[in-house]
């Protein structure tokens, strides 16, 4: 699979993803955007493949944002066209996929970078990870979910302030306010990620994409999370995993799961 603006790096049964254009601050643009979407989707398909890691190339961004020369002169309806297609084909496809995804979020992470890790499952940072959505400053808002996933994973209030005031936060602070999972040194960023992905990896391939569906669904208008925990959770027991994972147990062995 071969990209112009995204190098993949599978080892064993995890696929670093990472955006490739430094001259850029790694900004998406509409070919990157779709470029992500296919390589998204084409790993998703692969059940080789347990985990993704996405990054930015460089130790200056993850994503520094959108690449703003491409839309500067759209129009009402063609801005909406802009969001609503990107949200449908990378940043929703993101969250909805099966396979895991993380974040490892090195250097800037900037509005649609921002949104792009906010779509992964979860994320990682980097000591020098600076973080914001600063759309309000060019007369215009975030369109990529940032108005919407920021305030579901660190609250309304501060969620408000960020948008509004346009500010960046620093990786400690994004901890703090549950933006991120964990921050560590930049040199150690990638290994780190890739352990946690490793640890995924063991479990339960299936039992995993069932989880991601619950959890989503709780964020879902109209939509019982508990129901589609409940749904979930008895259908894994027609499969070959739960059999593995429960004889492996009684026999005091570690599970192999196939997927």
């Amino acid at each position: 699979m071969k990209m112009k603006n995204l190098l993949i790096e599978k080892q064993d049964s995890i696929t670093l993803l990472t955006i490739n254009r430094p001259e850029k601050l790694n900004a998406l643009n509409k070919a990157t955007i779709q470029e992500l979407h296919d390589a998204f989707k084409t790993l998703s398909e692969d059940k080789s493949v347990q985990v993704i890691v996405v990054t930015g190339s460089g130790e200056k961004a993850f994503v520094a944002g959108a690449d703003i020369s491409e839309f500067a002169d759209f129009s009402v309806e063609k801005g909406g066209m802009l969001a609503a297609n990107g949200q449908e084909i990378l940043f929703d496809f993101i969250q909805n996929l099966s396979t895991p995804v993380i974040a490892a979020v090195n250097g800037f992470a900037l509005g649609g970078g921002l949104e792009l890790a906010m779509a992964c499952h979860f994320r990682v940072a980097s000591e020098n990870a600076k973080m914001g959505l600063p759309e309000v400053t060019l007369g215009v808002i975030p369109g990529y979910g940032g108005t919407q996933r920021l305030p579901q994973l660190i609250g309304k209030g501060r969620a408000m302030e960020m948008i509004m005031s346009a500010v960046m936060i620093d990786a400690e602070t994004a901890k703090n306010y549950g933006l991120v999972n964990h921050v560590v040194p930049q040199d150690q960023l990638l290994e780190f990620t890739k352990n946690i992905a490793f640890k995924i990896a063991r479990n339960s391939s299936v039992a995993i994409a069932k989880a991601i569906e619950a959890i989503n669904a709780n964020y879902e208008d109209g939509v019982n999370g508990y129901e589609t925990e409940i749904v979930n959770f008895g259908s894994c027991f027609g499969t070959a995993d739960f059999k593995e994972g429960t004889t492996a147990f009684l026999e005091k062995r570690k599970a192999v799961f196939l997927g």
